[in-house]
């Protein structure tokens, strides 16, 4: 099964930027939907972004317009830009693709 690793959490204050990354073990992972989870303290996991093998994306209606998911299947990764961030974006943001969940990667949005 292929293995995902997340990286680019971290905190930052209301109205800034992060991009996240998530890194497949395998090039297998260019023929399945990248998706973007996330889970706060107490909360449902939420689907934040999806992006086809063929590029197709959708969005929950909490990101859209903020958020930019993209793959790169060449490097068997996909990213997720994510501008404007609000203090409710605070979360453990999770990569899961064709079954495998990374280990994920703490948001922190706070002044």
């Amino acid at each position: 099964q292929v293995q995902l690793v997340e990286s680019g959490g971290g905190l930052v204050q209301p109205g800034g930027s992060l991009r996240l990354s998530c890194a497949a073990s395998s090039s297998i992972f260019s023929r399945y939907t990248g998706s973007w989870y996330r889970q706060a303290p107490g909360g449902q996991r939420e689907l934040v972004a999806q992006i086809s093998s063929n590029g197709v994306t959708t969005y929950s209606g909490s990101v859209k317009g903020r958020f930019t998911i993209a793959r790169d299947n060449g490097k068997n990764s996909v990213y997720l830009q994510m501008n404007n961030l609000r203090p409710e974006d605070t979360a453990v943001y999770y990569c899961v693709s064709n079954g495998a969940r990374g280990q994920g990667t703490q948001v922190t949005v706070s002044s």
